[in-house]
């Protein structure tokens, strides 16, 4: 499979959505060999990129998660 992208002012391209579903992840690595540049997906998120995988929780557990970080900052703010 072959596509011609546009490299943006800002070094942005958008990757094709039929090579995005081939590649099944949302995170990936370039290569640099013999000149050509590889795109590989990346499924087995470790080290550095651990903050990239997404967390599957539920709407409720992002909320009560949310609700404690505020409560946490507001009591942090009032002890000044």
């Amino acid at each position: 499979m072959e596509k011609l992208v546009r490299i943006s002012s800002k070094g942005q391209v958008t990757i094709p959505k039929k090579i995005r579903e081939v590649l099944g992840t949302d995170l990936i690595k370039f290569k640099i060999i013999e000149g050509k540049v590889i795109i590989e997906p990346v499924k087995d998120v470790g080290g550095i990129f651990k903050k990239y995988v997404k967390k599957s929780l539920s709407f409720e557990e992002e909320r009560e998660h949310a609700w404690e970080k505020v409560a946490n900052e507001y009591r942090d703010f009032s002890r000044h």
